[in-house]
């Protein structure tokens, strides 16, 4: 049966209005919300008929730009004989409708698929081709800050779930002839709209194809959200880290076009995708170049020390406390010493119970409503960290470590990267507890040998340090200032690698 819909659904349209009008009540299974508007002006035997799906589709326009103007035309009233049908279809597309965007089509898959996304379909009596008018109003989300990816400085506007809104924030930021958008449809059952976006000159040839030829390889019924496109198309499905980067703000699509990367926007989601992507980028913010140099360069030498306070500060405690006391100074030693008198448990045990607490307070939060989320999130942990200080389960010093671990996290742009170096950290406790130092340096090691490795459509992850690039360096842990910062990344292969005159840089 699945069969011959697949047929039925290739097939083209026939001469035959009634036929027409079954076949596309069969193919979307006689829908209830399905609307069939039959207009026969007095006097003639012309039929036409409207199909579309109420709320989808904006009434308003239906009434005022197709049903008013169809029953105005004159020649749509006029005897057959003057004037013939597939003459007559092509005079309301181009002089009667008013409509924003009249398509025409042959098949009837392009009908089908038209009314499942919002448009009107005209049939006219004698013909074999439909029009595809412009009707979409689906209710949408107006234009606000992004709440995952709030700046102290910067504009005030992010995503939302309307394809056709995100490109349009695109474009406003990049005027520019050369700035291409290519749709595609994803998704076997949902033909969801996906934008390839990038600038025509600037980005390396190789990597639109590479980014087609896998996206030609998508191949699910739905993708309901980008997060399913990135886990298709990304190079290591093992790797904890992120290799496309998601971002709710168009200002951070729009620098990343212009340094020759590529970003997939979805429809239904306002996360879009950039890549390729490095390490480096999942610890910038846009708020570095917004901000002078020397604050942006602070801001950022602070994200770093929070990586490495995030993944190995619990480690370190539990590799000095355990192996090496010795290189604890005197007074820090007994002080340690006093606060965890009485504690039943070895430091890896202190530590995996309060970061797996914290874990799952974590997720409590997000799963609650925002107004008690927050509440449980910051007394959860006041008073759990409390209760066990005092019922001797954990020190005092233990709490101490956990809660500045969970600030540097919080510190990281990248949730996903966040993500990533909250399981590393995890791993780090375990090699400690087993070797010490020892166990930290060949985490460390493994780490960034995996980093090295790794790749983002081409692209070294660990690029500009591996490989050494020392032109990027300027944008790297400290950010130069602007007149230094005139060409785009070395290991993008940018066509065109100046973004700024060399002649306007001062000494």
């Amino acid at each position: 049966m699945n069969d011959n819909r697949r047929r039925d659904a290739a097939a083209g349209l026939s001469g035959d209005l009634q036929e027409n009008v079954s076949y596309i009540r069969r193919l979307l299974n006689e829908p209830p919300d399905l609307v069939v508007r039959a207009i026969a002006p007095r006097g003639s035997s012309r039929l036409c008929v409207l199909l579309f799906l109420t709320g989808l589709t904006d009434s308003a326009t239906i009434d005022e730009q197709i049903i008013r103007n169809l029953l105005r035309e004159e020649r749509f009233g006029a005897p057959e004989e003057e004037l013939p049908p597939e003459s007559l279809l092509s005079a309301l597309r181009y002089e009667t409708l008013s409509a924003s965007s009249v398509g025409r089509t042959s098949l009837r898959k392009d009908v089908v698929e038209a009314i499942l996304q919002g448009d009107t379909v005209l049939l006219l009596k004698g013909t074999c081709e439909a029009l595809l008018v412009s009707t979409e109003n689906w209710k949408e989300r107006s234009v606000e800050e992004s709440p995952t990816e709030a700046l102290v400085r910067g504009p005030r506007e992010g995503f939302t779930e309307k394809i056709s809104t995100n490109v349009a924030l695109v474009r406003r930021g990049i005027r520019d002839p050369n700035l291409i958008f290519e749709a595609r449809k994803v998704g076997r059952r949902s033909r969801k709209t996906l934008m390839v976006a990038y600038v025509q000159g600037i980005i390396h040839p190789d990597l639109v194809d590479e980014l087609k030829r896998r996206l030609d390889s998508l191949d699910i019924d739905d993708a309901p959200e980008s997060g399913y496109i990135e886990q298709w198309i990304e190079d290591s499905f093992l790797s904890p880290f992120p290799q496309l980067l998601h971002t709710e703000r168009p200002d951070k699509v729009r620098a990343a076009l212009l340094q020759g990367k590529a970003a997939v926007l979805l429809d239904g989601t306002p996360f879009a995708l950039i890549l390729p992507t490095t390490f480096v980028a999942l610890i910038q913010s846009p708020e570095d170049y917004y901000e002078r140099w020397g604050i942006g360069s602070l801001i950022r030498m602070l994200r770093y020390l929070a990586v490495f306070i995030s993944l190995f500060f619990p480690a370190l405690y539990i590799a000095l406390v355990s192996f090496h006391q010795g290189m604890i100074p005197f007074k820090l030693a007994f002080s340690i010493a006093a606060s965890r008198e009485g504690v039943p448990f070895p430091a890896v045990i202190e530590a995996l119970l309060m970061e797996g607490t914290l874990e799952l307070l974590r997720e409590a939060g997000i799963r609650l409503p925002k107004p008690i989320g927050q509440t449980i999130g910051i007394v959860g942990g006041l008073v759990i960290g409390e209760a066990a200080v005092q019922a001797g389960v954990v020190s005092p010093i233990m709490v101490i470590v956990v809660a500045v671990t969970a600030i540097s996290s919080f510190a990281i742009p990248s949730y996903s990267a966040g993500i990533a170096f909250r399981i590393l950290r995890f791993a780090t406790m375990l090699a400690a507890s087993m070797l010490g130092l020892f166990g930290i340096v060949l985490t460390f090691i493994m780490i960034t040998l995996h980093l090295i490795r790794l790749k983002s459509f081409g692209v070294p992850y660990s690029a500009p340090f591996a490989p050494v690039m020392p032109r990027d360096w300027r944008d790297l842990i400290i950010r130069a200032p602007m007149t230094f910062l005139t060409q785009r990344p070395a290991f993008m292969q940018t066509k065109n690698p100046n973004r700024a005159n060399k002649r306007g840089r001062r000494a």
